[in-house]
């Protein structure tokens, strides 16, 4: 299935999408994550949670307490992930600026993500500005996956074209 792709070759310092695993893996991750929109920080936390899955950059799960909460509004509807279970989302708001179906969160996940049951995870490229650990996000391709690439993952990853059928 992932044959057709050139793995980027980590450098020192560095971790391959392409070492990730499947089944995907969820590792606690102590670093800084903060999220920006229309000039508030909406979030920062240093205790989310990240998952790691073949060909994806890490997508991040903030806990509840630390995100302001007030910013987000319930949606209607449900997605499913095969791995994690049904999905339920978020509009988010600040001042007069609306994004929506801008995060996730997965209020009854499968016993392997019970550690994220409520914990948010936010699309990058739909918030004015993502860090973690200072470091500026660039979202994952496509707009379909969360993703979030820093400058110590490597790819290629899905979701740019072609990879539909990786």
């Amino acid at each position: 299935m992932f044959n057709k792709v050139q793995k980027i070759e980590p450098k020192e310092g560095q971790e391959s999408v392409w070492d990730y695993p499947r089944p995907p893996r969820l590792e606690a991750f102590s670093g800084r994550i903060e999220i920006i929109l229309n000039g508030v920080k909406i979030a920062d936390t240093t205790s989310s949670y990240r998952v790691l899955e073949t060909s994806h950059p890490p997508v991040y799960y903030l806990p509840p307490q630390d995100i302001q909460i007030q910013y987000l509004i319930p949606r209607e509807g449900q997605s499913f992930c095969e791995w994690k279970g049904s999905a339920k989302y978020y509009d988010v708001c600040v001042d007069d600026k609306l994004i929506y179906k801008a995060a996730w969160y997965y209020p009854n996940p499968t016993p392997e993500f019970d550690a994220i049951a409520h914990y948010v995870a936010f699309y990058a490229g739909l918030m004015s500005e993502c860090y973690v650990n200072g470091e500026l996000v660039t979202p994952q391709p496509g707009g379909f996956y969360g993703g979030w690439i820093t400058s110590n993952i490597v790819g290629p990853f899905k979701g740019v074209a072609g990879s539909w059928g990786w």
